[in-house]
């Protein structure tokens, strides 16, 4: 069955470099790129596509064609549009087709999303996305979708077409990016999926009185899977299930974690042309000139403390309370501490209250800005990333690439990719703490101080650590590949016992 590449379509919602509002993009962009390139069991590079909206942000879309796509009592109108992302392997250039499914009146908007019609916007790019195959004359292996945007999509597959010969040996995989995010919608919403109040039972689509479409790609999915091994078992808890837990459960045995990856071209300290000087694991002197750097940038004091960065949503997910609780005794250590972000404006007065009171202790921009960030990366010594959940974490990924030591919580992503230090046989590379508490947070911080402090030999053999760990996209893409080939079997052998 698999003697041949796999062709494979990614659908969400955001995809870098076109548009982003949070980890999903960087997925979306970098996933495909991999995918594309990877060489696996000796095939030749397999035929990956991008599917997304085409949103009023971006500009230059090539027209491909239009078409009508059957929607509630109507032909709505569906334009399509084609850009494209560029994988690099081996010196050669790959060319990844995104196409864009353009309507001016669901997706010509500011925003990418918070509409009250966000579930007809979705809905109808998940009707369109389907629609759209046939006329490309290109039938995928499997159909990879992301998020609640996207959940529709296993669902109608296995109802509106399942007896269509085009699409019914299409396989699918559903990613869970984020289990709080779940696209609820009230029940009238069955009108847009085309689907009768049978589909309103807690065995299909009912959700607490809503209609779900995050449970509509968990429940019709060939195979479920989120972005960290540790995640997937988070979230089959009552505890982080966000009231799905019996779900996913039920799913288990279809249910797998694969961690994300980071694009190593553009995250490399060797060449980022955003830093104020380049680095490698044998020249990080020269880190510390990034630190100088950033210091002044910062409008801090320019000498050799320990500096701890954040970026992040200024959120609650992100255990930002913890740094609160400790604010004051923190402040009382010898060290800086830059911050990056933006997000509630509770977070945005305490930040700023900070900052006043410890003016030389205390680098603060709140708003997003990607270069400020990789010169934060390569100039911190530590990477703070207290989070009360982490589906996978980017950031722990990317300051292990610049060699900032992350100090994390021990939940979903981050207790994947960070161990404890241990001074004595040098293995790991960052500082973990378990308990949620501002105390336990404390306490991971005075460890990596110690060492930065007290041992210097250690210190550098841990940054070392750090910078030679592999969480590039092509381990990932490989994971990937094996789950699509599962989801295609499974897919295949539940069609055969259909026409048996």
């Amino acid at each position: 069955m698999f003697d041949r590449p796999l062709k494979i379509l990614l659908v969400s919602s955001e995809v870098v470099p076109f548009a982003k509002t949070g980890g999903l993009a960087d997925v979306a962009g970098s996933l495909p790129k991999a995918l594309a390139t990877v060489v696996d069991h000796g095939l030749p590079h397999n035929d990956v596509r991008v599917v997304m909206p085409r949103y009023k942000m971006i500009e230059d879309a090539r027209y491909v064609m239009d078409y009508p796509v059957p929607f509630m009592d109507r032909q709505e109108t569906a334009i399509l549009r084609e850009k494209e992302i560029e994988a690099n392997f081996q010196g050669t250039k790959h060319r990844v087709p995104v196409y864009m499914v353009d309507n001016y009146h669901y997706f010509y908007r500011d925003d990418i999303y918070a509409y009250q019609d966000d579930a007809e916007r979705f809905a109808f790019f998940c009707w369109a996305v389907l629609e759209t195959l046939p006329r490309l004359n290109w039938q995928p292996d499997i159909i990879h979708c992301n998020d609640w945007q996207t959940g529709p999509i296993p669902l109608f597959l296995k109802t509106h077409y399942a007896h269509n010969p085009f699409y019914n040996h299409i396989a699918t995989i559903f990613t869970i990016h984020n289990l709080q995010y779940q696209g609820n919608f009230p029940k009238e919403v069955l009108r847009l999926l085309n689907l009768g109040p049978e589909f309103y039972t807690p065995e299909k689509l009912e959700f607490y009185g809503t209609v779900s479409f995050m449970k509509a790609g968990i429940q019709y999915a060939d195979i479920l899977n989120t972005v960290s091994r540790t995640y997937a078992k988070e979230i089959q808890t009552p505890e982080m299930g966000e009231r799905m837990d019996g779900l996913l459960r039920k799913r288990g045995t279809d249910l797998y974690g694969i961690i994300n990856g980071i694009n190593y071209h553009e995250f490399d300290p060797t060449t980022d042309p955003r830093l104020h000087k380049n680095y490698d694991v044998n020249s990080l002197d020269a880190k510390k000139e990034n630190k100088f750097a950033l210091q002044r940038e910062m409008e801090l004091p320019v000498h050799d403390v320990p500096v701890i960065g954040i970026i992040s949503r200024l959120v609650n997910q992100k255990g930002l309370d913890l740094v609160a609780e400790i604010a004051d005794e923190l402040m009382h250590l010898s060290l800086q501490l830059v911050i990056l972000g933006t997000g509630d404006p509770y977070y945005h007065q305490l930040f700023s209250g900070m900052k006043k009171r410890y003016p030389d202790k205390i680098g603060l921009q709140l708003k997003f800005n990607p270069v400020l960030a990789q010169r934060i990366y390569a100039g911190s010594d530590m990477f703070l990333m207290p989070s009360r959940f982490e589906p996978c974490g980017l950031g722990q990924l990317i300051a292990l690439r610049y060699g900032s030591i992350p100090i994390v919580r021990e939940t979903g992503g981050l207790a994947d990719t960070i161990t404890e230090y241990d001074p004595v046989s040098r293995q790991g590379n960052g500082f973990v703490f378990r308990e949620y508490s501002g105390r336990a947070l404390y306490s991971a911080i005075a460890r990596a101080l110690k060492v930065y402090r007290d041992e210097p030999d250690s210190w550098k053999h841990l940054v070392k650590n750090a910078m030679e760990m592999d969480f590039s996209w092509a381990r990932s893409a490989v994971e990937y590949l094996q789950l699509y080939r599962n989801a295609i079997t499974k897919r295949a052998q539940e069609q055969k016992a259909r026409i048996a």
